[in-house]
């Protein structure tokens, strides 16, 4: 049931990179490796976001309106028409911004625009796990603003508020996230691979997100044939923040999945947090500019080769993952922590190289 589907969405986001690979050499949307931050020695092409892109959603359409295995059950028709159109502005936000690199307020309108049409499709986290027992709900506020089609659209606070935060947090994750060959989309894929994982156990047994996740993993994987270093194509702007977008999505259809999806992005998500807060509170600047002081890129510094430096944060994000598996909600808040301690220890012991090795310099 799922083998298939992995199968065809790799090859066809194969198939789909290189064309998309030529269409951006032809339009020019390269990224010229002119600011000190960028690490790569030649052009780049950009836009490999929307192989993956189509691919996902080419497989997808054909189960929508084909089959009778994705539509129906726990995703309706006005959930998969909120995430097509939500990832189509992301991407054609995302490409304008490749092409003619927009200012950071003006880039931010399509994460805001793909999460508010979320919302209003229906997604939201309803209700999360107590890890002390039962469940908390977060619907206290509901209140319907029009009807379309006999379907109702409406408000429901503070469900809406923390999907809002939670979709823009994990679109920013990959969009910083996306800085090293490969990174992006393999933290991607493997996220929502366990979210794949878990959508089949018998406790959960959600086929229809099971089946998006296998989709958008083929695709990934697809994708990252071209993305790994040494990298022959790029996700763009629209890319990164579609990866980190269908993982919230998810991660929330998975039945609000979100420490589990914590555990895998966890480090990307601390490392970003630490970026934002120095940008903001340090060094006195907006926290969407660029620099090369990610986690990521002081790996590198301290002797990491790229390659190195990514299979080592993938290794993270699985073994973290994979003990979201086995852990009830007590156990992931407690792996939560752990997870803190070891970001921790991984910034003193990156600082304390990259201070032996000034010193020596």
């Amino acid at each position: 049931m799922y083998l298939f589907p992995l199968i065809i969405s790799f090859i066809l986001a194969v198939l789909l990179t290189l064309a998309i690979k030529k269409i951006a050499y032809k339009l020019d949307v390269l990224d010229y490796p002119k600011e000190e931050r960028k690490i790569h020695k030649k052009p780049i092409p950009l836009l490999g976001g929307w192989a993956v892109f189509l691919a996902f959603f080419l497989i997808l359409s054909y189960y929508g309106f084909f089959t009778d295995k994705l539509l129906g059950g726990h995703i309706s028709g006005k959930n998969f028409l909120g995430i097509f159109l939500a990832s189509l502005i992301l991407m054609i936000g995302g490409s304008l911004d490749d092409k003619f690199n927009l200012k950071p307020g003006r880039q931010i309108i399509w994460p805001i625009l793909a999460a508010l049409i979320i919302i209003l499709s229906g997604i939201g986290i309803g209700e999360v796990t107590n890890p002390f027992g039962g469940k908390i709900d977060l619907a206290l506020y509901d209140k319907i603003l029009f009807w379309w089609q006999g379907l109702p659209y409406k408000i429901t606070l503070p469900t809406d508020i923390i999907t809002f935060i939670w979709l823009l947090g994990m679109m920013y994750t990959t969009k910083f996230l996306d800085g090293l060959d490969g990174l992006a989309t393999g933290i991607s894929a493997i996220a929502v691979f366990l979210i794949f994982l878990l959508s089949t156990v018998t406790v959960y047994l959600l086929p229809e997100v099971a089946l998006v996740a296998i989709v958008f993993v083929g695709a990934c994987l697809g994708f990252l044939v071209f993305n790994f270093h040494p990298a022959k194509i790029f996700l763009g702007e629209g890319g990164s923040l579609f990866l980190g977008f269908i993982i919230g999505v998810l991660a929330i259809l998975a039945g609000s999945k979100i420490a589990t999806t914590l555990l895998v992005m966890g480090i990307a998500i601390l490392d970003v947090l630490w970026v934002i807060l120095r940008r903001i509170f340090w060094e006195k600047k907006t926290p969407f500019s660029a620099d090369k002081k990610h986690l990521h890129f002081r790996l590198l510094d301290i002797g990491f080769s790229q390659r190195q430096a990514v299979l080592f944060l993938y290794s993270l994000a699985m073994v973290f993952g994979l003990m979201a598996l086995f852990l009830q909600s007590k156990g992931k808040l407690i792996v939560l922590g752990i997870l803190g301690v070891v970001m921790v220890i991984l910034a003193a012991i990156v600082v304390r190289k990259l201070s032996r090795k000034n010193s020596t310099e």
